[in-house]
């Protein structure tokens, strides 16, 4: 899914890029796409030093905790004057959260929406001043999930946060466009990464359900980054990075009552043990191959 750019497939050779969240997961996946592509990469992360082997030789690293106006100001100062410029801001760091409406407190809320989307919005809000100035332009990728785009049960936070940074890009996609900066998002399916080491709220069955998924899910960070590098380089806004997601947001559009039986279905499962999120897309095929 998602529109191609009527421009050739990108270069990052030489590109000044900032990622933030980048040393671990799909993050540390695209410093590394992005390093053997030429480019130049600084990544923001939460560590006061970037962990031993946790980047590649000649990346540099700042701490950058995305929910702190004054490291976003800090990052901004030193990619001025170690850079000169930024030509790709990846805002890809961000944490998980599970939880029925009525059990997950208003603190998780309040952590996940500062981090997963005001994150976004700080990050954007910082660099794009210094885009604007370049004759270059620039490009900007933000990290959000399929959940951003279908909305199963029990992930309300998750998904309001996906669903915000889903709506920032395309709302940046044409509000930049004039200044040559082209805006993508990447809407992952779940994935074997370090994700649920940041789960921490009080619905401890729903998150103990999105452990398993993401610990036992059927692609790694390296699968998802290379699909989404090869979306960034060609210029898709909405990238899609695996056949559950393709196959969910399909129906969402295409086939809304099948989408519903199986989100309502998925609803029943809550609470019972059984992740929703995989049943939803295997209720999907399975409504689709009978409607056929």
């Amino acid at each position: 899914m998602g529109l191609l750019s009527s421009k050739p497939s990108r270069s990052y050779a030489a590109a000044r890029c900032l990622v933030t969240g980048g040393c671990s997961g799909l993050g540390q996946a695209l410093v590394e796409l992005l390093v053997a592509d030429g480019a130049r990469v600084v990544v923001g992360d939460v560590h006061e030093t970037a962990p031993e082997g946790s980047l590649p030789a000649g990346v540099d690293y700042l701490r950058l905790d995305v929910s702190k106006d004054e490291d976003w100001d800090a990052a901004r100062n030193w990619v001025e004057s170690t850079y000169g410029g930024l030509d790709l801001l990846i805002n890809n760091a961000g944490i998980a959260a599970g939880g029925r409406i009525d059990v997950a407190d208003m603190d998780e809320w309040r952590r996940i929406t500062d981090i997963n989307l005001i994150g976004v919005a700080r990050g954007c809000h910082t660099f794009v001043p210094m885009m604007k100035q370049q004759d270059s332009g620039g490009q900007i990728v933000n990290t959000a999930s399929l959940a951003g785009l279908v909305h199963a049960p029990a992930m309300a936070s998750y998904n309001a946060v996906k669903a915000g940074v889903v709506a920032i890009s395309e709302t940046l996609r044409t509000e930049l466009a004039p200044s040559g900066i082209s805006v993508s998002v990447i809407c992952p399916s779940f994935f074997r990464t370090n994700l649920a080491q940041s789960f921490g709220g009080k619905d401890v069955d729903m998150e103990a359900s999105g452990t398993d998924m993401i610990n036992k899910a059927p692609r790694s960070a390296d699968q998802v980054a290379a699909v989404a590098f090869a979306g960034m380089k060609a210029g898709k806004f909405i990238i899609l990075t695996d056949r559950d997601g393709h196959v969910a947001y399909a129906a969402k559009r295409f086939a809304r009552p099948l989408y519903d039986r199986a989100m309502f279905a998925a609803g029943k499962q809550v609470g019972t043990g059984r992740p929703t999120t995989p049943r939803i897309v295997e209720k999907l095929q399975s409504l689709g191959a009978r409607k056929k």
